[in-house]
């Protein structure tokens, strides 16, 4: 006899929706990070469902959750908007990982024992220049690797989760670094020398050296503006799209006050 299709109940339908919100989420998320969603963008929930084969509601759901991450709000006549980008928030979140960080650092040279994870960080920022990463997805990806992976060595659970919160809601900005070929062969420099001063168990200039490390990044993130963040993309999209190098930083200073200035020159 054929068996009777099973009628989904109230949780497998809530389930569904759930995950659809999920993948909703992280779609929306990602087209966030590789700015494919650009500041000021408006959001339309029909297009976004339409793209992403979703129904509404979790389509809605989804919305929500970024509104509470801080990405997205709702305007005021009705509808979505992708929030401009906070630059002192982000001031105040590189202050944090300076914090975080730097008490790491102490915990890590003070331990009786160097822990195998830092070995592996050896391996991948101790090598020779030749040798170096150049595609900015990956070297970003290493980057927060690599500091999230000193935090989580020095053995404080709850200072790692602290820590993996943060470099979640720098991420939209921290990634520009690595579009700027200055910017690579410092991080590599600078993740070095931090490491040799770890090895040695010199904890006051090994915080030194990640503090200024950090700053510098902030200070790259003070940097940005919109137009900033247009050319940016489409080096990024450049680099996907050829698998090449993403080296051809923009000659375009940009600024947080939200103005161009297309005459000067980056620092």
């Amino acid at each position: 006899m054929p068996r009777t299709p099973a009628v989904p109940t109230a949780n497998t339908r809530r389930g569904r929706r759930v995950n659809l919100a999920d993948r909703v989420y992280a779609q929306l998320k990602a087209d966030l990070f590789d700015f494919t969603l650009m500041p000021g963008d408006r959001l339309s929930e029909n297009e976004i469902a339409e793209r992403t084969q979703a129904s509404r509601t979790p389509v809605r759901e989804a919305l929500f959750r970024l509104q509470r991450d801080g990405y997205v709000d709702v305007l005021d006549k009705g509808g979505w908007h992708v929030k401009p980008l906070d630059f002192h928030a982000f001031d105040e979140l590189y202050d944090v990982r300076i914090t975080l960080e730097c008490a790491a650092v102490k915990r890590l040279c003070a331990l009786a024992e160097r822990p195998p994870a830092l070995a592996g960080l050896d391996r991948t920022w101790q090598i020779d220049s030749q040798a170096r990463e150049t595609d900015s997805t990956t070297l970003w990806q290493l980057d927060e690797q690599f500091h999230a992976t000193l935090v989580a060595a020095a053995g404080n659970g709850e200072m790692a989760r602290i820590h993996r919160d943060v470099t979640e809601r720098i991420r939209i900005v921290r990634r520009l670094d690595f579009v700027k070929p200055d910017r690579v062969a410092a991080t590599y420099d600078e993740h070095a020398a931090i490491l040799r001063r770890l090895a040695n168990r010199q904890a006051e200039p090994a915080q030194a050296l990640l503090t200024t490390h950090i700053k510098a990044s902030r200070d790259a993130v003070r940097q940005i503006t919109l137009h900033g963040l247009y050319e940016a993309r489409d080096t990024m999209q450049r680099s996907a799209a050829d698998g090449a190098s993403p080296h051809r930083a923009s000659a375009t200073t940009v600024n947080p006050g939200g103005t161009h200035d297309e005459n000067e020159n980056t620092a």
